[in-house]
């Protein structure tokens, strides 16, 4: 097939490129690198600031016109698939929908139906956007209701998956917004890893302290939970200081928090999460314990009754503080966690397994 992957998320379509192009297919990706991070793609569409780089960016569109077009399977990130304003990305998905034949929408991230399900429906015992019944007010989750309920981002959000012929969710909690209202074209895939050869787990815990990683994103701790998640991990540091070395990476290169990353025994991910996101399947590939979203229904979708790498925490400080406590205290438990989060990775991320998963999901839908 011919595929044209439109946006990036966290090397989700970069790393799903190379394992269809291992299956044979023809495939092209076009996006902006995911901003900072500048993941490879074959068409770049960055956006440089201000109203002169959202019209610099439809010149590139359209220069690439010729190249997005005749595709067998079109796939978006996100709805907003480009840097542009909603308004004018419905004329460019129409576009696209007349010049190819399938469209299909990842359910990667933010978009209408995260935000509008976790405040109404609340399929979720806990999200970005709801603890219980309780609605969360930090302003990071303030704003993208503002965003999305309402706007042309709804409007956009609400045609493309009502048109499009499958919708796939990257994750349990995503499945479990859209999947009750779009039953017959919605499918959950795992995201995809390149699994890493050759590493190898020391069986024996090495007498020094418990190695701990914590990556913050500039504007977003409040919201993702980074800033509970860290006090806990220095709580736990200043009660067992011989015990805990804390690597904390903050608008560091991309490079020098990959390093950080891989000299750390565990990662703290997304606080409210009931999985773990791509920055923690990333870690869990080089044998980083994922300390974070390991709730029972992300191994259930997986069909999973054995392995359970994740320390699972849940979205309070206590939460937090007991389980890295416990980690601290006993690391004897360590390689075998270490071990369990690559076997893991291999067996539901492995990027040319998922992306066969892909391929039958295009065949049979639309």
């Amino acid at each position: 097939m011919r595929i044209l992957l439109l946006g990036e998320y966290s090397n989700v379509h970069a790393t799903l490129a190379e394992g269809l192009r291992l299956l044979g297919h023809e495939v092209t990706l076009a996006s902006n690198g995911d901003f900072w991070k500048d993941y490879p793609r074959d068409i770049d569409l960055t956006r440089k600031p201000g109203k002169w780089g959202g019209i610099r960016l439809l010149g590139k569109l359209w220069s690439n016109a010729s190249k997005l077009k005749g595709y067998d399977v079109v796939q978006l990130i996100n709805p907003l698939f480009v840097e542009l304003k909603a308004e004018r990305t419905f004329k460019i998905y129409d576009w696209l929908r007349r010049n190819n034949r399938k469209m299909f929408l990842g359910a990667f991230g933010m978009d209408y139906y995260w935000v509008h399900e976790n405040i109404t429906r609340k399929p979720l015992r806990y999200s970005d956007f709801n603890i219980g019944e309780t609605i969360r007010q930090t302003p990071d989750a303030l704003k993208e209701q503002r965003d999305w309920l309402g706007t042309a981002k709804e409007r956009l959000n609400r045609t493309i998956a009502d048109d499009c012929d499958g919708i796939i969710a990257g994750l349990y909690e995503y499945w479990a917004c859209y999947h009750p209202l779009f039953p017959g074209k919605t499918s959950f895939i795992p995201y995809p890893i390149k699994p890493k050869q050759g590493l190898s787990i020391d069986t024996t815990m090495p007498h020094r302290p418990v190695r701990i990683f914590v990556g913050i994103s500039r504007g977003r701790s409040e919201y993702k939970g980074t800033d509970i998640m860290l006090a806990a991990a220095q709580a736990v540091q200043a009660r067992h200081p011989e015990k805990v070395e804390l690597k904390i990476a903050e608008g560091v290169p991309f490079d020098e928090y990959v390093e950080m990353m891989n000299q750390s025994d565990c990662i703290l991910d997304q606080l409210y999460s009931y999985t773990p996101s791509m920055n923690a399947l990333e870690a869990m590939s080089r044998g980083i314990i994922c300390v974070g979203g390991g709730e029972p229904e992300n191994y259930e979708i997986l069909r999973e009754d054995t392995l359970r790498p994740i320390v699972n925490v849940q979205p309070d400080y206590e939460s937090v503080v007991r389980e890295l406590e416990n980690l601290v205290l006993n690391p004897a438990q360590i390689p075998e966690l270490k071990r369990q989060s690559i076997e893991y990775i291999q067996r539901y991320h492995d990027y040319k397994r998922v992306a066969e998963q892909y391929v039958s999901f295009y065949l049979n839908h639309g």
